[in-house]
């Protein structure tokens, strides 16, 4: 890599320029083509060569594709008969505040030290190398296990029309698609994540406006307006039923949980940003626009959803996950609309197909950070010529074939109890997150060095941090509260093995290698960025109506 940068430097000399952050870099726009740049390694923390194979339509479709998922499309229909629409709608409006705490706080470091394993890299540089490996480690197995999960799903929601096949089938041959998907250059998953990522945006762009017609009048119902906000009424009771407002407000707090796994995801530009042409611009771009991505495809949806189904309707509580027990199939048969069912189970089947795809690509990024850490063996930071992880990628995708667990009884009790240690993952990695993001920002304190040299500056800092650790905290410490209304033991355990799980791996990673906190003096702001500053691509301006269209949404 030295070899290249002097080569590069000794051919164009004009191209070596001053950054704010006080280092020489590369301006490979004036320097080499971009076909040429595509040729370069890339280096991620210090070791893994990787390849920048990401383009910026790739990057923002990835942004709304890790979000939209079955907890918008299924599980919004269980927090409509929880809380109601309207506390449902305040509980995902308040859950995307937190989100975007998050996201920006990510996208300041993504941006600075694009690398790969991203923030359990920033975790381990910035506050302790313990919770980089804790944080890591809980994450590659929450991502790993949900890659099994999906490939059920895949099965169950194809035995909508065909009931009668096995869904051990379907787990094989998704199994082998989406592993091969992986082990291709990162620019194929990009391009089928695209894909799958426009199928998802134009089923919700085509709900809102089928919302709008239905609530106008357009069903068999006539006006609705707000009516199912009057009758049965705008907040449900749960659980409770001796206090009405104590049981609306136990509704709404258990929305606030169940909201946070819908946006679960959404870090994954942080992952991508490591295989990301030009992380600088497009990185920045993607997490801009998150917010009105959150405004637009999830609380309008869940908006619409509780204008025209009323949350008593018993098909919201089904435990079916085809498109029998999504929301937007109720409406449309509430509505007298016959045709919905069938094109939302084949979006449903894309829903998951994505989401796998997501799980593998992400969870062999993770394992490839933690390696390049020390805290994972170093095997996993092999690559192939294009750029793949593929050991890393091997071992997050064995993992997708305990979902033949599920064909025996007692398998499929074991399979759950994974899922459950996996159930607040996304939850502690937020917090982890935003925990790193205040370390990040004294370690420049402590070089001397202002955030308004930042390549992208996170808003309203330090507090925007602050505020996504406290509530996020709070919602990790009570996301088990339900095992006390009445007191129910494995409930409990269910609730917080996670946590527990967490705990243990800091603890033991903390007492075994005897790791101290890191001074914001001696923390790491250079590996990952200083080999190459900055990688540009040409962005062509689209000129096509499709394309505009594309470029509005990403």
């Amino acid at each position: 890599m030295d070899d290249k940068i002097k080569s590069a430097e000794s051919s164009a000399p004009d191209a070596i320029t001053e950054k704010p952050f006080g280092e020489k870099s590369l301006d490979v726009r004036s320097a080499t083509s971009g076909s040429d740049v595509e040729k370069q390694d890339v280096r991620a923390g210090t070791t893994v060569q990787l390849k920048r194979k990401l383009q910026s339509r790739h990057l923002q479709m990835i942004a709304i594709g890790g979000t939209i998922g079955t907890g918008l499309f299924i599980g919004s229909g269980g927090a409509l008969a929880k809380s109601g629409p309207a506390g449902a709608l305040i509980a995902y409006a308040f859950v995307g505040t937190l989100v975007y705490s998050v996201m920006v706080a990510l996208g300041e470091m993504a941006t600075y030290i694009p690398v790969s394993g991203a923030f359990t890299v920033y975790a381990a540089r910035f506050i302790d190398p313990s919770l980089g490996f804790a944080m890591g480690w809980i994450y590659w197995f929450s991502w790993a296990i949900t890659y099994a999960l999906e490939l059920t799903a895949s099965g169950l929601i194809i035995q909508y029309w065909a009931p009668d096949l096995n869904v051990g089938i379907f787990i094989g041959v998704f199994w082998l698609v989406i592993t091969a998907i992986n082990f291709l250059p990162v620019s194929f998953y990009g391009e089928v994540e695209f894909w799958f990522a426009s199928i998802k945006v134009i089923t919700v762009i085509g709900f809102l406006i089928f919302g709008i017609c239905i609530d106008a009048g357009a069903g068999q119902q006539g006006y609705l307006g707000f009516h199912y906000w009057k009758h049965p009424g705008a907040f449900a009771p749960y659980l409770i039923t001796d206090n009405d407002s104590l049981a609306k407000f136990v509704g709404f707090w258990s929305v606030l949980i169940q909201a946070g796994f819908s946006y679960q995801g959404t870090e994954l530009v942080g992952i991508a940003a490591g295989e990301t042409a030009n992380p600088r611009k497009t990185v920045p771009a993607a997490i801009r626009k998150t917010f009105y991505r959150i405004v637009f495809f999830f609380v309008f949806t869940v908006f619409f959803i509780g204008l025209l189904v009323p949350y008593d309707n018993p098909d919201l509580l089904s435990d079916d996950t085809n498109a029998t027990a999504s929301p937007m199939v109720i409406a449309a048969k509430i509505a007298g609309v016959q045709v919905l069912p069938g094109i939302i189970n084949a979006v449903l089947l894309c829903v998951v197909l994505s989401a796998a795809n997501s799980n593998v690509y992400s969870g062999s990024r993770i394992l490839v950070g933690l390696a390049d850490e020390r805290s994972a063996p170093a095997i996993l930071k092999r690559t192939t010529a294009g750029g793949v992880p593929y050991v890393a990628v091997a071992c997050t995708a064995a993992f997708g074939l305990l979902g033949f667990m599920n064909e025996s009884s007692s398998g499929g009790t074991v399979f759950n109890w994974f899922l459950n240690i996996t159930s607040i993952a996304g939850f502690i990695s937020w917090t982890c997150i935003n925990i790193s993001h205040i370390g990040f920002m004294r370690a420049l304190k402590a070089r001397g060095q202002s955030r308004d040299t930042l390549p992208y500056k996170a808003m309203w800092q330090p507090w925007f941090s602050w505020y996504g650790i406290f509530f996020n905290s709070l919602i990790i410490i009570t996301n088990g509260f339900t095992a006390f209304i009445p007191w129910n033991t494995s409930d409990f355990f269910v609730a917080y093995v996670s946590l527990l799980l967490f705990a243990v791996l800091y603890v033991g990673h903390k007492i075994i290698f005897r790791t101290s906190f890191v001074k914001p003096v001696e923390a790491d702001l250079d590996s990952g960025r200083k080999e190459i500053e900055e990688m540009y691509f040409e962005e062509v301006t689209p000129t096509t109506p499709w394309g505009k269209f594309w470029a509005w949404i990403g």
